[in-house]
């Protein structure tokens, strides 16, 4: 049965998650981003290149993560561990990767040159990355899927992504004023960069679980599978 989807659900919803797993979701992005800052620091210039694929392979390892976990907290509660959370993604990564990279560069071009079709790709394809983790439906075929959940729902879901969006600005500027405090020198913007990606990465990562979770109902599909205790069930 559809539930109620509005911008302000979701968006409390998710923040419902991230207050209740704010150790684990935290935790894992402080660990995972500052492996990021170590090299995009240590790294000299013509490596930088490695460094963005080490920012690329940690980022969507830790993306799959906090789908599996908002996944495994459907029943209310979360059974399985941080590492069983990553392992569980091992088998989607390099798809993964691919939608992202995909993804970045369609709406990143559409917001280039023409901004509403970059508006418009950013909303059909909200919900690409969980489809993507839990249904492993094939590259190209996650972006149909996408759409088709957005599909009558669209201006709720860009409602919800401009107010996620307003939270990272705020974020992002609230960082500025910081790395501007600690002198502006490289090794401090790094640690303030660390600390917001650390902060506002989950965040974002969970609104966009919990959107995939709320638009399924709205189209009378039943939920995923649930997760078994130790493990994931096949998807669906």
């Amino acid at each position: 049965m559809a539930q109620d989807f509005t911008p302000g659900t979701i968006i409390a919803r998710a923040f419902d998650i991230y207050r209740d797993n704010f150790a684990v979701l935290a935790g894992a992005a402080l660990l995972v981003f500052a492996v990021e800052a170590v090299a995009t620091l240590a790294l000299p210039g013509g490596l930088a290149i490695l460094a963005a694929v080490v920012s690329i392979v940690l980022t969507t390892f830790y993306q799959g993560m906090v789908v599996r976990l908002v996944h495994d907290v459907q029943d209310g509660r979360r059974d399985s561990s941080v590492p069983e959370l990553l392992r569980s993604v091992s088998p989607v990564v390099l798809p993964l990767i691919a939608v992202s990279i995909l993804a970045g560069l369609g709406i990143g071009i559409g917001l280039l040159f023409l901004i509403v079709p970059g508006l418009l790709l950013l909303t059909i394809w909200a919900v690409v990355a969980p489809v993507t983790v839990l249904e492993q439906p094939g590259i190209f075929a996650a972006f149909r899927r996408s759409r088709e959940l957005v599909r009558g729902h669209g201006w709720a879901v860009f409602g919800t992504l401009v107010l996620v969006f307003v939270i990272i600005l705020t974020a992002a500027v609230v960082a500025a004023v910081l790395g501007a405090a600690v002198g502006g020198d490289d090794i401090g913007e790094a640690v303030v960069g660390w600390l917001l990606n650390a902060l506002v990465q989950p965040l974002a990562a969970v609104t966009a679980a919990v959107l995939y979770f709320a638009l399924r109902p709205q189209h009378d599909e039943p939920p995923p599978a649930p997760v078994t205790y130790g493990g994931f069930a096949p998807p669906v």
